[in-house]
């Protein structure tokens, strides 16, 4: 079986254990705030028509993969892997509403269908649910630690959000700043994800430890990856129109490395980005020229791949030590591969 095959055998099965589990605590939302979740996870208005894995379930899947890693039953890892499902979509609602994104996985954002006020709602609702799903019904022993781990990473998605909003009113801003957004927004969530699975499958302390910077990196590659879809990505492929971020003009990694690359192309796409959106396609052309011949693209993909190679190295680190498991180990490399090839 290739990497690819494997990787999206562990997403499918992913969604199959958690799928009923996460549906039932969803059910528990009434009204409006209810049917704003279940438009968000895709279960109604056709929302499964779209069956590529995109970020769907990914979160599910590595926490999963996780507790099998370190040899403990991934059955009960499945809080940490609902838990995870609803603070990943609660901050697309959020997002969402705050980048005035109309569409979301090949279709039209929740805060589009029903509002900002129903969206944010829905959020604030599915934020109080997930701690509620990690305390457990019979008490897990884990359930402190693993909370505590969450709102530690509720916090690192509050100051990422708040940076990307701060980042629209300034005209540049700095590498460093931008790869700090990118910790918080995306990667604090994946090392969580990997972490609270850890914790579920009874790893030890270093077992965990790895698992979260293993989470981290990949993170960071995701993002990465993301931020070159969002220019050069096919629109066909990713529902998102081509050079999105360009007409956005979103502050994204390919963009803020080339505008640090002391180059005459860098310098020029910092005097346009400080212009009005330009005329249409045409003009973001233009400006995705400019961020790839002031090396912007390559210093991403690079970037990208420096991460990717961290994640692996933390996984043979993990495979070397004592109680984990190669067969899902090699799922979890299997799963950082997918994310970091993908084209959606």
């Amino acid at each position: 079986m290739s990497d690819r095959a494997r990787a999206e055998s562990v997403l499918k099965d992913a969604a199959a254990t958690c799928g009923a589990h996460l549906r039932r605590w969803v059910g528990q939302l009434d009204g409006a705030v209810g049917q704003v979740a279940a438009y968000q996870f895709g279960w109604t208005n056709d929302g499964s028509r779209d069956r590529r894995h995109g970020g769907k379930n990914v979160r599910a899947a590595l926490a999963l993969g996780c507790a099998r890693a370190v040899g403990g039953d991934p059955e009960r890892a499945v809080p940490a892997a609902v838990a995870v499902e609803m603070v990943h979509n609660l901050s697309l609602l959020y997002d969402d509403v705050l980048d005035g994104d109309a569409l979301r996985r090949h279709r039209a954002a929740a805060w589009e269908v029903f509002g900002p006020g129903a969206a944010t709602r829905s959020a604030d609702a599915l934020l109080m649910l997930a701690f509620e799903v990690l305390a457990g019904p019979d008490g897990e022993a884990v359930a402190g630690e693993a909370s505590a781990a969450l709102l530690d990473t509720l916090i690192q998605l509050a100051v990422g959000e708040s940076l990307d909003v701060l980042f629209e009113a300034a005209p540049r801003i700095e590498l460093s700043e931008c790869l700090e957004m990118v910790s918080g927004k995306t990667a604090s969530l994946i090392s969580c994800a990997c972490r609270l699975g850890a914790l579920h499958g009874g790893g030890g302390l270093a077992q965990v430890e790895t698992l979260a910077a293993f989470g981290h990196d990949l993170g960071m590659a995701f993002q990465l990856v993301d931020d070159l879809l969002g220019i050069w990505g096919d629109e066909a492929v990713t529902g998102k129109p081509v050079f999105a971020d360009l007409r956005a003009r979103k502050l994204s990694v390919p963009v803020v490395a080339a505008m640090a690359s002391n180059t005459a192309a860098g310098d020029e796409l910092a005097r346009r980005y400080a212009l009005s959106a330009g005329p249409g396609r045409a003009g973001e052309a233009e400006l995705a020229r400019l961020v790839e011949e002031a090396g912007g693209r390559r210093w991403t993909v690079e970037r990208a791949a420096e991460h990717a190679d961290g994640a692996r190295r933390r996984l043979r680190s993990l495979a070397d030590g004592p109680g984990a498991v190669p067969g899902a180990v090699a799922d979890l490399d299997a799963l950082c591969e997918l994310v970091v090839n993908r084209s959606y």
